[in-house]
């Protein structure tokens, strides 16, 4: 006889920094939800960032979580923009299977406070990076940032790429307390969904346009599976506050949205801020430059580096630089 899955009341603890997979197998659907306190206000408050930059990149960091706990083997998997907006990079690093570390360039003259993940953005291009090791190749996905935010990117993506019927909703906002505790902290929310039938022409989309249609060429069009349809009104009720609010749990919010038809919950996911650099990577880092570029970045009698990911700062002598 089959072993059944225990059922049993969604749990009311919240559990910040982790991601919790599910199933709703009624609907066949399975996606990810993560929500995350500590360990997204640690990495942006490393850096001195105006709150829309601070946004825009916890938004990046929660759709690379989603993303990267999906890897199976010990890799990384690299988030990377490179757009002409006021902010012109934004990169995430996650190293399986929990580390998280980020950082983010933009022109302060540029940013405005009410603009929004689009307008910082701007136009330019979204890569996916997996690493898997040095013995093996990379793969990567790229996909153009043509004035939308980094949900319309990972559609986009998704649609072109793993032509997997997928949703995707971030959130990430400032919380402010009174007390004797930190006054600010920054939380983010996120939650990814995708349509995976047994029978593969369920999840059947459209053709992509092949752009040298003749005019007044019909678009193919393909029915929308029931189920699908169904998952993604569901999933259109989530609100922001929903993903963010640190007294919800995943587990009650995937209750509240699923209740009807049942949600199987998988074991948690944690994940940590954490850079990877050293005294020893910058040293190794250093003697792969040409010794006339070490002795250019000299001053003061030092060599000063500074991690663009975590701040930290380390000074060599010109001997240790290798000068």
């Amino acid at each position: 006889m089959a072993d059944q899955a225990a059922v049993r009341a969604p749990s009311a603890i919240p559990v910040d920094d982790a991601v919790l997979p599910f199933e709703v197998s009624a609907l066949d659907v399975r996606g990810r939800l993560t929500k995350m306190g500590p360990a997204l206000d640690e990495i942006l408050t490393k850096h001195d960032y105006p709150a829309p930059v601070g946004k825009l990149l916890g938004e990046a960091i929660v759709l690379t979580t989603l993303l990267g706990s999906s890897l199976k083997f010990e890799g990384r998997f690299i988030l990377q923009t490179q757009t002409d907006g006021p902010v012109s990079l934004l990169v995430v690093d996650f190293a399986a299977p929990d580390r998280l570390r980020a950082y983010a360039r933009f022109d302060a003259a540029r940013i405005e406070p009410d603009m929004d993940s689009a307008a910082l953005l701007g136009r330019g291009h979204l890569a996916m990076t997996v690493d898997q090791g040095p013995d093996m190749s990379r793969y990567q996905g790229l996909v153009a940032l043509e004035g939308g935010n980094l949900e319309d990117a990972a559609h986009e993506y998704f649609l072109r790429s793993e032509q997997i019927p997928t949703k995707v909703r971030l959130a990430v906002g400032e919380e402010f307390r009174g007390g004797d505790g930190p006054k600010h902290r920054w939380r983010g929310g996120g939650m990814l969904m995708q349509f995976l039938p047994k029978a593969p022409e369920r999840a059947r989309q459209a053709d992509l346009h092949p752009g040298d249609a003749p005019e007044g060429s019909e678009p193919h069009t393909v029915a929308e599976d029931d189920a699908w349809t169904e998952s993604q009104s569901l999933f259109a009720t989530i609100e922001d506050i929903e993903l963010i609010d640190p007294d919800l749990s995943g587990e009650r919010l995937l209750f509240r949205l699923f209740h009807e038809r049942g949600v199987r919950v998988f074991p948690m996911q944690p994940m940590r801020a954490q850079c990877s650099c050293s005294r020893e990577a910058v040293a190794g880092m250093l003697a792969s430059f040409e010794q006339k570029d070490r002795a250019d970045m000299v001053e003061n009698g030092k060599v000063q580096v500074t991690c663009e990911f975590c701040s930290s700062s380390y000074e060599f002598t010109p001997e240790e630089a290798g000068v």
